[in-house]
């Protein structure tokens, strides 16, 4: 295969002569292949040129229709192939990367009507994968589920039941293969933050184990999610402290896919999740050495300080009404337990040096361990200043964990990312507010950066009619669910119904069953299956209905299938930690916070309806935000498609 899709001159500048060849792309060979000439397209291309030339940062906004995707993919290969190190394209979730990858995706069309072979492999996050440790605990000890995960069990790579050395092995154990279970079912055998791998017993039988040996090899593309990007940025230095490869090989650029949700998956991969069962597990396994009697008096010290410092913060844990997180209400009580014991903490990692040079532990448990103390340590003086923190506690059946969140991500980011002399393109058709990059680029701490943006070349004014109901006394339940009905008949169905959060679709999903006007329509509802799976069902299935909570951004589905898009509430932020958090160090909370968020969601969301030329259909806005206030209708009409009027009623 040759390097390059072009003749390459190695005695002139690399980067203009694939402009060069990129312009041949859009005015010549895809013309040629059926595709048309979109001047949007162009216009792009050559704006990408001059940051992969420069090794700058850019804000890419362009449209629906524009093929911003076919530009970055284009300029990403030839860039990796003139490095020798993979691109990495990161996407914000995984449905966006199954958008990407799949057969009729834009990959596939490049490799087809160019004739290139590229080299794409799918890096996907941890939690996309069977834990072969919790599928074990699931088929012995679930009652209800036990047999269902008994017949998963059964059906993994006989490698993976075999205590033999591995002749052939390969990956398994993906999300995408087991379409049936839904969300609930899954989390009960997926790999979650409180695995320990490096001790694992099964870790060179893992589906994600081998995953990683595959796709490190790519020679062109790596294609991730926003999460595992940043979770590769914030272990990087642990894992090779470890001994562990980096979650991602050495790569000469990033595309941010829907770039403007970054700042969220920053803060996810940053934060520290404590729980009492795990530290436990972890510090007794300095007991099964032959220790002196200072240090396991100090781990049975720790033991019992760590249950009274939980002990104390779930009673300080306040429910958020539709929210799994609650909010901590700290006091001088419970900084008191976590000084003591930070404390014990100090006194145990004192000992382990002296330890360590009598070598009566295991190296490899002993790293581990101190590893997993200097985390905890971080963590907890971190709780010492609760000013520049975000905290909050869950419940599950082994206990209460703590999240421990940074407020801001900007210094880790342009330390760890920015800083970084390579092209960073962040693409998406929501980038800017009020014709502004700042709110993006304020949130991820980027001073110096390009940008631009282009229009969706498709004519909105004749292919959708937009509605956001007026009540006259107020809206209910049953005014949006007659509005609803009254929608999806219109349509007989061929519809995406966007929620802002899984109660309201929860809500809305028990509520179908009181309108016999629905009863011969099909529904399908995120979190009850594999979602690239519903995706692809819902597409193929034409008259029926999509009911989902994280596909406001990236649904690519063209053609009668999507004729309807209803969106059940204005996607305001959620009332949880994080944005209260951001909502108090707010001057306005509403202008700085709220209203960009969802201004920038509710234009990603009626986007997911006009997916080409031949695209048609309705967008309805069920929201009483957008209709008792005139202000707030008047910001909904300043995101609608240029043409399209907001009614008060379809005509």
């Amino acid at each position: 295969m040759e390097r390059y899709p072009f003749a390459h001159d190695p005695t002139l500048p690399f980067i203009p002569q694939v402009g060069e060849w990129v312009a041949d792309v859009f005015y010549d060979i895809l013309p040629e292949a059926g595709f048309e000439v979109r001047d949007e397209q162009i216009y792009m291309a050559f704006q990408l040129e001059r940051a992969f030339a420069e090794k700058r940062t850019i804000f890419a906004e362009a449209g629906v229709g524009t093929g911003k995707t076919l530009v970055y993919l284009l300029y990403a290969v030839c860039y990796a192939r003139f490095m020798r190190k993979p691109a990495v394209i990161a996407c914000a979730d995984e449905s966006l990367i199954e958008q990407l990858v799949k057969p009729e995706g834009d990959i596939a069309k490049l490799a087809k009507h160019l004739g290139l072979a590229i080299d794409a492999r799918l890096g996907k996050s941890p939690d996309q994968y069977v834990c072969l440790n919790k599928l074990d605990h699931a088929r012995t000890q679930d009652e209800g589920d036990g047999l269902l995960f008994e017949e998963l069990y059964e059906g993994l790579p006989d490698f993976v039941r075999s205590y033999e050395a591995m002749q052939t092995f390969h990956a398994y154990g993906d999300r995408k293969n087991y379409p049936q279970l839904s969300d609930g079912e899954w989390n009960k055998i997926n790999w979650d933050s409180f695995q320990d791998c490096f001790v694992c017993a099964k870790r060179h039988r893992c589906g994600q184990t081998l995953s990683r040996d595959h796709y490190r090899k790519s020679a062109d593309l790596i294609i991730c999610s926003h999460d595992f990007y940043m979770e590769h940025v914030w272990t990087y230095e642990g894992r090779k402290r470890e001994g562990q490869l980096p979650l991602l090989p050495d790569h000469c650029a990033v595309v941010f896919d829907e770039g403007h949700l970054l700042e969220s998956a920053a803060q996810k991969a940053l934060t520290y999740k404590l729980k009492h069962a795990v530290f436990e597990e972890v510090i007794t396994r300095l007991l099964q050495g032959e220790i002196r009697e200072s240090l396991a008096m100090l781990v049975d010290e720790a033991i019992l300080q760590s249950e009274a410092m939980f002990e104390v913060l779930e009673g300080l844990c306040i429910a958020i009404p539709g929210s799994d997180r609650k909010r901590v209400e700290w006091n001088e009580r419970l900084l008191k337990e976590v000084r003591r014991f930070r404390k014990v903490l100090d006194e145990i990692e004192e000992e382990l040096v002296f330890e360590g040079g009598l070598f009566t532990l295991s190296e490899y448990q002993l790293r581990i361990v101190e590893e997993h103390l200097e985390m905890m340590q971080i963590a907890l003086s971190l709780l010492e200043k609760p000013e520049t923190l975000i905290c909050w506690a869950t419940e599950s059946e082994s206990g209460l964990a703590l999240a421990i969140m940074p407020r801001t991500v900007k210094e880790v980011l342009q330390e760890r990312v920015f800083g970084s002399p390579m092209p960073i393109v962040f693409s998406s058709a929501t980038l800017s507010v009020d014709e502004s990059f700042g709110y993006v680029a304020e949130s991820l701490g980027i001073a110096d950066y390009l940008s631009f943006s282009v229009a969706s070349p498709y004519d909105y004014e004749n292919s959708m009619q937009a509605v956001a109901p007026k009540w006259p006394s107020g809206v209910t339940l049953a005014d949006k669910m007659a509005a609803a009905v009254k929608l999806l008949e219109r349509t007989e169905g061929r519809a995406l119904i966007l929620f802002p959060s899984k109660d309201e679709l929860q809500q809305f999903k028990r509520e179908l069953v009181s309108y016999p006007a629905c009863a011969g329509l099909r529904f399908r509802f995120e979190g009850d299956g594999e979602i690239s799976h519903l995706i692809a069902s819902f597409q193929e299935d034409e008259p029926s209905i999509l009911c989902a909570v994280s596909l406001w951004e990236g649904l690519d589905v063209p053609g009668p299938s999507l004729s309807n898009v209803i969106v059940w509430s204005l996607p305001f932020p959620p009332q949880d930690p994080v944005f209260m958090a951001k909502r108090s160090a707010a001057a306005s909370p509403y202008d700085e916070v709220d209203l960009p968020y969802m201004l920038l969601r509710l234009r990603q969301g009626i986007g997911r309806l006009i997916r080409s030329r031949g695209d048609s259909g309705y967008v309805a806005i069920l929201s009483e935000e957008g209709n008792g206030l005139q202000a707030s209708r008047t910001h909904i009409e300043s995101v609608m498609p240029q043409g399209v009027k907001l009614q008060e009623a379809l005509v």
